[in-house]
C-alpha cells in the first residue's frame, strides 16, 4: 500500500486547444477535469496500476468536496483533514505540439493546529503502508521544515518515505535521510545551486544531494530520461514516445511506477521511465493503466551517457 501526502491539492481542468493566441476567444476541442496535486496523481497512477492506496491531504469549501469525490470515483481512499480554506483550482492549457501553459492558484492558508492535524492523520493513517509518498510544494502557513519533521516522524514509526518537493523544503528534509528523493532536472540544479548542461552534470548533483541525506535520487530529466543514483551507482533508462500529448503528471507516474515496483533498483527505474512515458501521451493529467505501458520500449544501462548534452539545460 502506497500512502500519499499533498499538503496543497487542487482540482484541475485542462483544455486542449489549436493555438494559443494571447487576447483572442479560444474555442477548445477537448476538455477535462481531474483531481490535481503531486500526491494525489501519485495516488491516482497507483490506483490505475491495481494497488492499494490512500491519500492524505486538506480538503476545503465545494472545490475540497469535489476533489474528494473525484478520488473516491477512482477508487482512492481519501483521509481528508478539514481545513478552513479553499482548496485551489488550476488551469492548464495544452497545445497540439505539446506546449503547456499552466495557471497555478496559490491555495489556502493553513493554520498549526490544520498543519498538526495533517502530520497526526499521516501517523495514524500509516500502519501498513509501504510506502509513503511526500510530494508537491507546501501551502501558506507551513514551514520549509514541514515535510522535515513528517519524515523524522516517519522514519521513528519504521515508515520509508519518498520525497518529491524542492527549494527549502527539500533542502530542509535532506538533513532526515528520505529514503528517496525525486526532483526534476529544474529542481535538481536548484537543489545544488549551479547549472545542468550534461547528464553527467545532473549525475553530480544526485550524488551531492545522496552527500547531503537523500539515500537515492530518481532524477527526470524530461525528454531525456530518468536518473537512479543510490548506494549501487548511478543508472541511466529512457524510453521511445511516440508523441506527447501532455506532461501534467508524468512526474508523478514515474514516482508511482518505481514505487509499486518496489522503490529500489534497476527494476523499478525501468517502471519509472514506463510509466512516464506513457503519461506523456495521455491527455490531460490522465493516469496510465498496465495496458498503457510499453516495456519493450525501455532502454537501461550502468553505462550513464554523462558528456550527453540535456535537451533542456537548466541555467
Amino acid at each position: 500500500m502506497i500512502l500519499t501526502v499533498t499538503p496543497n491539492p487542487s482540482l484541475d481542468r485542462t483544455y486542449e486547444i489549436p493555438a494559443l493566441d494571447r487576447g483572442a476567444v479560444l474555442r477548445a476541442t477537448a476538455d477535462r477535469v481531474d483531481p490535481g496535486g503531486k500526491g494525489v496523481n501519485v495516488s491516482r497512477a497507483v490506483a490505475a496500476a491495481g494497488h492499494r492506496t490512500l491519500a492524505v491531504l486538506p480538503v476545503g469549501g465545494p472545490a475540497g468536496a469535489a476533489l474528494a469525490g473525484l478520488l473516491g470515483a477512482e477508487g482512492i481512499e481519501v483521509a481528508g483533514v478539514p481545513v478552513a480554506g479553499q482548496t485551489r483550482s488550476n488551469i492548464s492549457v495544452a497545445e497540439p505540439d505539446g506546449t503547456l501553459t499552466k495557471i497555478n492558484a496559490t491555495g489556502p492558508e493553513l493554520t498549526p493546529e490544520e498543519s498538526e492535524a495533517l502530520l497526526t492523520t499521516v501517523g495514524e493513517r500509516s500502519a501498513g503502508a509501504d510506502w509513503i509518498a511526500c510530494c508537491g510544494s507546501l501551502p501558506r502557513g507551513l514551514a520549509p521544515e514541514w515535510y522535515a519533521e513528517l519524515v523524522a516522524r516517519a522514519h521513528r514509526a519504521g515508515a520509508r518515505i519518498a520525497l518529491d518537493t524542492s527549494g527549502p523544503s527539500l533542502t530542509a528534509a535532506l538533513r532526515e535521510r528520505p529514503d528517496v528523493v525525486k526532483p526534476n532536472a529544474e529542481e535538481l540544479g536548484q537543489a545544488v545551486g549551479r547549472p545542468l548542461s550534461t547528464i553527467g552534470d545532473a549525475v553530480r548533483a544526485a550524488e551531492e544531494l545522496r552527500a547531503r541525506g537523500a539515500r537515492a535520487v530518481l532524477a527526470s530529466l524530461g525528454a531525456d530520461g530518468q536518473l537512479l543514483v543510490d548506494a549501487d551507482g548511478a543508472h541511466f533508462g529512457s524510453a521511445r514516445v511516440a508523441a506527447v500529448r501532455s506532461n501534467v503528471g508524468a512526474g508523478d507516474a514515474s514516482l508511482a511506477g518505481f514505487l509499486t515496483a518496489g522503490g529500489t533498483g534497476v527494476r523499478a527505474l525501468a517502471a519509472a521511465v514506463a510509466h512516464g512515458a506513457a503519461a506523456v501521451q495521455l491527455p490531460g493529467s490522465l493516469m496510465p493503466t498496465p495496458a498503457d505501458l510499453e516495456p519493450a520500449a525501455v532502454a537501461i544501462t550502468g553505462e550513464v551517457p554523462l558528456d550527453r548534452p540535456l535537451t533542456e539545460p537548466v541555467p
